[in-house]
C-alpha cells in the first residue's frame, strides 16, 4: 500500500512540474470548491448559521474557484499569457484579503479586538419602544464573536486562515510559472 501512494505521488508531482500553470489552478479549484463544500456542510448540516463576517469569507471562494475553473481550460487549450496572469494575480490578491478578514476574524472570536457592532457589539441605545421593536425585527442572533466550532483549539476562521494563505502560495506559484512561460515563450500575448 505505501507503494501505491508512492507511486501516485510521484505521479502527481510529475504532472506538477511539466505543467504547474495547470496544476495551480486544478489545486485551487479544487480545494477552493472543498472549502466551499465544507462551509454548507456546517451550516445545512451541522446546523451552524454562519456570522456575518463568515458571508463576507465565502466571497473570495466564490470568486476564486470559477476563476481557477476558467484558468484549468485557459492553461488546456493555450489562452493567452495575460490572461493567465491576471488571473492568478487576481485569486492571489482575493486570496490574501481573505487571509487578513480571516485573522480579523478570528482575533474578534478570541476577544483580541472589537467586531463589528452588527454581530459582536453590545445594545447601547435602544430608543423608544417602537424603536426597540424595529430593531428587535432587524437584529441578527449569529455573533461573530463566538465561535461555532473549533478543532484542535482552532475556530472555522482559523482554518479560513490556512486555507486562504496556502491558496494565495499556489495562485502565487501559478502567477510565477505563468510569468516564467511567457518568458519562455518571448511573446506578450
Amino acid at each position: 500500500m505505501t507503494n501505491d501512494i508512492s507511486a501516485h505521488m510521484d505521479g502527481y508531482l510529475a504532472i506538477a512540474r511539466r505543467d504547474p500553470v495547470l496544476a495551480a489552478a486544478t489545486i485551487i479549484a479544487g480545494i477552493g470548491l472543498l472549502t466551499i463544500c465544507g462551509f454548507f456542510f456546517f451550516e445545512y448540516v451541522l446546523g451552524y448559521p454562519p456570522c456575518p463576517l463568515c458571508l463576507d469569507q465565502r466571497n473570495a471562494f466564490y470568486v476564486s474557484v470559477p476563476l481557477a475553473a476558467l484558468l484549468c481550460l485557459g492553461a488546456s487549450y493555450g489562452a493567452s499569457s495575460k490572461a493567465m496572469i491576471a488571473g492568478f494575480a487576481v485569486i492571489a490578491a482575493v486570496m490574501l484579503w481573505n487571509t487578513g478578514l480571516s485573522a480579523y476574524h478570528a482575533g474578534v472570536e478570541w476577544k483580541f479586538w472589537a467586531g463589528p457592532n452588527d454581530c459582536s457589539g453590545p445594545l447601547n441605545s435602544l430608543g423608544s419602544t417602537g424603536d426597540l421593536l424595529k430593531q428587535l425585527q432587524n437584529i441578527r442572533i449569529v455573533r461573530c464573536d463566538e465561535a461555532a466550532w473549533r478543532f484542535l483549539g482552532i475556530s472555522l476562521a482559523g482554518y479560513d486562515v490556512l486555507v486562504s494563505l496556502f491558496l494565495a502560495g499556489i495562485a502565487a506559484w501559478g502567477l510565477t510559472a505563468s510569468i516564467a512561460r511567457q518568458r519562455r515563450s518571448g511573446s506578450n500575448a
